[in-house]
């Protein structure tokens, strides 16, 4: 029997953990590259190379004897009107187009989780800079602006006082540039993910609901299962994510971002504020962590086979994001941080050195979560290059969350981040 053959369009370290998986189940994985170096194609040997918004480039990875049984996605930036022509040709495409518009542009989003009666923070489009104002004085004086399209990793994300915080923005929307939305600034006391995986015979499997911690910006470390989250909140969540999941068509895994909030009756409840229809960072523990990790399951759905059991191997997993390292080379420290935790799990990600760019993660698990965390800190810090601490905890018996957040950022795609 032929392999089955997955097509991915993006080169990233999300196609690269893909490959694992992908062997394991005697899946052909063929990544669309964006350059013969990419993450990816240090390790899939079927990688042409070209652009997401190449028609011609994205047919050839479809079409190319032999040919995939199904194209999917490593991030969101790819041509809606060309997905809907592969399907019409008979190709399967997951997620589809008109699911995946939903994560390619926020008020598309904002407006159809409106519809499904999703709870999200307050927001509005804003043709101009009246609409902000308006906004602004409707919401206490400050919101966050986003662009519609094309952010991630709190790109294109701006928390404002006045529309002159964002004249340049409106200008270029002006001219022709990307849309504009305004959201309230939520006072969070942490961030939530649930990731769900659905299969396009409509099986639905979700992973348990996850502590997200932000660094300007950008997932620093995610906590599974979310320490101290009430059992009703983590079922609402998790149907929540479920209802999103149902509603949109989406096919695949979906990470669902949500800010835990105290609701109107002084009870813990959950707004939604982003989402991403693939494999996602806050479900990276997963691989280590859950019976079926989320590359693995991801593979599973878009192929329409039965989806794999998602409960914790351990009682807690945390991973810790390496971004940035004075390295020239993550490898140099790899002596130094298998020797500090032979427990710590090291996924690199085989890219060049950036300040603040995701270059890997360190996964730990085990039973007492204080010690858990500070293993991975530590492990993550050898490999940015800096002095790990400690790892034996102290007076800390629980992860501590965090009260209030005065920014409200967006982190909704990473694979080529």
């Amino acid at each position: 029997m032929a392999a089955p053959v997955v097509a991915v369009v993006g080169g990233g370290q999300l196609a690269r953990m893909m490959a694992p998986a992908a062997t394991a189940l005697g899946v052909h994985l063929r990544v669309l590259v964006e350059s013969p170096t990419s993450s990816a194609a240090q390790v899939v040997p079927d990688a042409p190379v070209g652009a997401a918004s190449d028609d011609d480039a994205i047919r050839a990875l479809v079409t190319t004897a032999p040919a995939a049984d199904v194209l999917t996605f490593e991030h969101e930036h790819v041509p809606n009107a060309l997905l809907e022509e592969l399907v019409a040709d008979g190709h399967p495409v997951h997620p589809g187009a008109r699911a995946l518009v939903h994560a390619q542009d926020k008020i598309v989003m904002r407006h159809r989780l409106t519809a499904l009666d999703v709870p999200c923070p307050r927001w509005a489009e804003l043709p101009d800079a009246a609409a902000l104002e308006s906004f602004l004085a409707d919401v206490g004086g400050t919101a966050v602006v986003k662009t519609a399209r094309g952010g991630y990793d709190g790109k294109g994300v701006r928390v404002v006082r006045s529309a002159a915080d964002v004249a340049d923005w409106f200008a270029a929307h002006a001219d022709g540039g990307v849309p504009l939305l305004a959201e309230e600034r939520v006072p969070f006391t942490r961030e939530l993910a649930v990731l769900v995986a659905r299969r396009p015979s409509g099986e639905v499997r979700a992973w348990p609901v996850v502590e997200s911690v932000q660094a300007d910006g950008v997932c620093s470390e995610v906590v599974a299962p979310a320490p101290g989250l009430d059992p009703r909140l983590a079922r609402d969540a998790t149907a929540l994510a479920v209802r999103v999941a149902e509603g949109l068509g989406v096919t695949g895994v979906l990470a669902v971002e949500m800010f835990e909030v105290v609701g109107p009756d002084g009870r813990a409840a959950v707004l939604v504020n982003e989402l991403a229809m693939r494999p996602h960072n806050s479900g990276h523990w997963t691989i280590d962590g859950s019976v079926t990790g989320q590359f693995e399951q991801h593979l599973r759905a878009v192929l329409d086979l039965p989806l794999g059991e998602t409960r914790a191997r351990e009682p807690w997993s945390v991973m810790a994001n390496v971004l940035g390292s004075a390295h020239a080379d993550l490898a140099d420290a790899l002596a130094a941080v298998t020797a500090l935790d032979p427990g710590a799990k090291v996924h690199l990600y085989g890219k060049d050195v950036r300040p603040g760019r995701k270059l890997g993660h360190v996964t730990v698990t085990g039973d007492d979560l204080a010690d858990v965390r500070a293993r991975a800190v530590a492990a993550a810090a050898v490999l940015r290059g800096e002095a790990p601490a400690p790892t034996t905890h102290d007076t800390h018996d629980t992860h501590d969350t965090h009260d209030t957040h005065d920014t409200h950022d967006t982190h909704d795609t990473e694979g080529n981040a």
